[in-house]
């Protein structure tokens, strides 16, 4: 017996499998091997699949390379360049990666002037990092010229079998908007397609037209929603108007449209999330308006509206305005007692499906400075500041009606200088945007944004949420007491549990290890509702994980 556990020790040290290097409370952070120092950052976990896991990194300005690790130890087996071969002697622009069941593909994209058309191709890459030489065109799509060439965007099915990209793009002589939209399966095989110009009026006040966000449910429908707004100046009232586009697999993706009115209050974003029970959810922040009908742009609160998708019924829109007790943690006393609302600087970071049709929205404190560039032409630098504070977390009930608000506390921020700048996510033009999501581009990964941020977890109907804290603020929920994070590459990680009534109970490692590993909140896979694959890293040192969450 004593030869045997001699053997299996053995056997696990030849894998370099370490003991949990973090566990706080329920969670526990377990890390492989450490990669070679080869200066490569990973900036996205891709998947699992057939006892491999498949990553993205880059190196330099924007070479892109696919890392394939053993599941086991996570050990590297394997680190190739992604180069996409040339479309019509053309360089190709890396846009994304995917894995859709066993089958990875890297994809990318490639203006074509002669015939002004933003195009987008795909090319397998084996399980050993091989990238085919066949290249499936997804989509070739005409544009008015390459400054509107628009913008592609990506979601995978809830089961990650299939990919629904749609590509927008403005026509302004035309007050139009085309979008064009298009389900893939495993093989990149097209399922359903649909292109449409809308026709806009810019010409009523304060007018604003956005794409506000697409989906993809269980059932393999696409959902698009289009957000009008202006004010009615005779009326004095402000005008919002949802149109909901359905595209339905059991009705052959035939389109169907759903429209929500709105007046007196002025939407500020809107996200859907498609549920386990066949409904569709709309959720965003509101902001209260003047008697003149003009919005005051701030956050007054929470909106929900519940679609049933068997029949297109919707119910009431909830409108939840914030508490007094959610403004002064967001605003302070001083200001709450005067009346004074929150300012629209929060995007919504997650949202959560509950186990009894309900919604956790989890809004961040989010904002971008750039700097003056200094150099010339390719060659000039331009300093980035990303900044994530507290978090709004609003747990909703199945209706849309409030059930709770609390706040996570929280200050972070990192700068970086970067060669080039862009929002992948977010497209826009004068009175026309397109508010998909609000992430950090993948070029700017791997130079410290990615420490920033949160890792929900929810299981059990508990809502857990994890991220890198400042040491000295062990212990401290009150907002007005925390110190912001500094310098990340000291951070620890902290763990905030949320009970059924929103109360916040703080776990913290029970000391702080020296040269630690620091968790990269941007870049982690969720494998299942308690098992999320990792990355941290301490200056040249990365490791790959596992955070697992007990019952």
């Amino acid at each position: 017996m004593k030869n045997l556990l001699k053997y299996l020790f053995v056997f696990l040290l030849s894998l370099n499998l370490i003991e949990a290097q973090n566990k706080i409370e329920k969670v526990s952070l377990t890390y492989g091997e450490e990669l070679p120092d080869d200066n490569q950052k990973i900036v996205k976990i891709i998947g699992e699949v057939n006892d491999k896991i498949y990553a993205l990194a880059i190196k330099g300005k924007n070479d892109f390379f696919i890392k394939i690790f053993e599941s086991t130890s996570m050990k590297l087996l394997n680190s190739k360049l992604i180069v996409i071969p040339e479309v019509l002697d053309k360089e190709i622009d890396f846009e994304e990666i995917f894995l859709l069941n066993s089958n990875l593909y890297a994809i990318g994209s490639v203006y074509n002037k002669k015939d002004k058309t933003f195009n987008l191709v795909a090319n397998q890459i084996s399980e050993d990092g091989i990238l085919s030489k066949q290249t499936i065109v997804l989509f070739n799509s005409e544009v008015a010229k390459k400054s509107d060439k628009g913008v592609f965007y990506f979601k995978q099915s809830p089961d990650e079998g299939a990919l629904l990209v749609m590509h927008t793009a403005l026509f302004s002589k035309e007050n139009a908007v085309k979008y064009e939209v298009k389900l893939f399966d495993d093989k990149l095989y097209p399922l359903f397609s649909n292109t449409e110009k809308v026709k806009f009026d810019d010409g009523k006040k304060d007018y604003e037209f956005k794409i506000a966000d697409f989906e993809l449910n269980f059932l393999d429908d696409v959902f698009l929603v289009v957000n009008e707004s202006y004010r009615d100046s005779k009326k004095k009232e402000q005008i919002e108007k949802f149109e909901i586009h359905t595209f339905k697999q059991k009705s052959g993706y035939k389109k169907e449209i759903i429209n929500i009115n709105i007046s007196g209050r002025e939407i500020i974003n809107c996200k859907m999330l498609a549920t386990a029970k066949n409904t569709l959810k709309i959720v965003g922040f509101y902001s209260s308006v003047k008697e003149n009908g003009k919005a005051n742009f701030d956050l007054k609160g929470v909106y929900n509206a519940t679609i049933n998708l068997s029949d297109n019924t919707y119910d009431e829109v909830k409108f939840n305005e914030f508490d007094y007790q959610t403004k002064v943690k967001l605003i302070g006393e001083r200001r709450a007692k005067k009346g004074k609302e929150v300012k629209p600087l929060y995007a919504i970071h997650s949202i959560v499906e509950k186990n009894d049709g309900g919604l956790i929205v989890l809004s961040e404190f989010q904002t971008v400075y750039v700097g003056n560039s200094s150099g010339i032409g390719p060659l000039a630098f331009t300093p980035v500041t990303y900044t994530k504070n507290e978090i709004i977390v609003t747990c909703l009930k199945p209706d849309g009606s409030l059930e709770w608000s609390n706040v996570l506390p929280k200050e972070q921020s990192a700068a970086i200088t970067t060669m080039s700048f862009a929002f992948g996510a977010i497209g826009g033009n004068g009175n026309f945007a397109v508010g998909v999501a609000m992430q950090i581009p993948l070029v700017e990964l791997g130079k410290g944004p990615e420490y920033l941020g949160a890792i929900p977890i929810y299981r059990n109907n508990q809502l857990n949420i994890l991220f890198n804290d400042n040491v000295k603020n062990k212990g401290i929920t009150n907002i007005e007491e925390i110190k912001s994070l500094g310098n990340y590459n000291n951070a620890v990680p902290s763990l905030f549990i949320f009970d059924n009534n929103g109360s916040i109970t703080r776990k913290d490692p029970e000391e702080a290890i020296k040269n630690e590993l620091v968790l990269r909140p941007a870049v982690y896979y969720r494998k299942s509702d308690k098992e999320y694959i990792i990355y941290a890293s301490r200056k040249k040192k990365d490791k790959l994980g596992r955070m697992l969450l007990e019952d």
